[in-house]
């Protein structure tokens, strides 16, 4: 593949070119936040932003989706998403939440929906150039990404280097294929981009390795920051809605009227609401505020890198960002397990 380096006009026409080709979904500013959306113009999209206030996620497993349509008459058919996207400005550590759904979907009970959405989806990635207030994805190894995208900005000083990794990459930047190559000298720049980011993105400091983090929480269960915590939860799970690693759904069938037609819809879900264990005959198994947070933690820290060997916490900094509680940081969370025996 290649790597471009490019000045700030010809970047935007290329965004300007990507937008006639097909759909585009970029950050834009929205007051004083950013949020991806879909994108008319390049003059919108911006590179520079913080945190958005949900993560890519949504366009790989929409918010409420239509899984098949049924009929007493003609049966069902499945609903798939067919027409190909561009994601347009991903940050590093929410590539990496992707790249971590898509081995959670894949493996198993294959999710046709969900891989379907992002085999038609091309993202382009661009390197941090504005930490937010509460990001420590450079605790979690997430703060760059250099393989997983088909495409990474990466900006140096005046100019943008282009990575192209993929052919999906290479299709989306085929205007691009007689602009400069990165010289030696961007390149080094590029890589001291990343050294920083590893550094400034840790906003909070986590006290120990993340890979020891599955360990702590083997031996933590009856730990009393549970309780402490859970005090003070609303279960409001606006934790887990802005995460990019959470995906759990719940599913409705929608009847229509007549009773002669309908659809089957999943929507999103969350470990912290209060009906989100609750099973026929009445029974919640996990009723106590207590037990549904602590599930979120060991789900995050435990029970998926024992799925896929990967914790799942990027460090995006978003549900400290969202809990009005003030109790969803899961660095002060983890260092409390370290430094507070049970």
């Amino acid at each position: 593949m290649s790597i471009k380096k490019l000045d700030k006009a010809a970047l935007d026409k290329w965004v300007e070119a990507c937008i006639q080709k097909q759909r585009v979904y970029g950050v834009q500013a929205k007051e004083d936040r950013f949020a991806f959306a879909p994108l008319a113009r390049a003059a919108d999209l911006r590179l520079d932003y913080d945190v958005t206030i949900l993560p890519p996620k949504k366009y790989f497993q929409p918010q409420c989706e239509t899984l098949l349509k049924f009929d007493r008459d003609k049966g069902f058919e499945s609903v798939f998403e067919e027409d190909p996207f561009v994601v347009f400005g991903v940050h590093p550590y929410d590539m990496v939440a992707i790249l971590q759904t898509d081995k959670l979907f894949a493996d198993g009970q294959y999710d046709a929906h969900y891989m379907k959405r992002r085999e038609q989806a091309t993202v382009v990635v661009c390197d941090v150039q504005t930490p937010s207030a509460d990001v420590f994805a450079g605790c979690m190894g997430t703060a760059t990404i250099k393989e997983g995208f088909d495409i990474l900005i990466t900006k140096i000083e005046d100019a943008y280097l282009v990575d192209i990794q993929t052919p999906k990459g290479e299709a989306l930047a085929a205007s691009l294929k007689n602009a400069p190559e990165a010289d030696d000298i961007s390149l080094k720049l590029r890589k001291l981009v990343w050294a920083d980011n590893t550094e400034l993105l840790q906003k909070h400091k986590l006290d120990v390795r993340p890979d020891i983090l599955p360990e702590l929480l083997g031996r933590s269960y009856d730990h009393p920051v549970w309780e402490e915590k859970a005090e003070r939860c609303y279960s409001c799970g606006s934790c887990n809605l802005v995460c990019p690693t959470c995906y759990c759904f719940d599913v409705q069938d929608e009847v229509d009227w007549s009773l002669e037609k309908g659809e089957r819809r999943r929507v999103w879900d969350g470990c912290l609401l209060s009906d989100f264990a609750a099973v026929a005959g009445g029974h919640n198994f996990r009723r106590n505020r207590a037990d549904r947070y602590r599930h979120r933690y060991y789900r995050k820290g435990k029970y998926i890198p024992e799925k896929i060997g990967e914790i799942a916490c990027v460090g995006c900094g978003r549900c400290i960002t969202a809990c009005t509680a003030n109790i969803a940081n899961p660095v002060e969370v983890f260092n409390s397990l370290v430094h507070e025996r049970t």
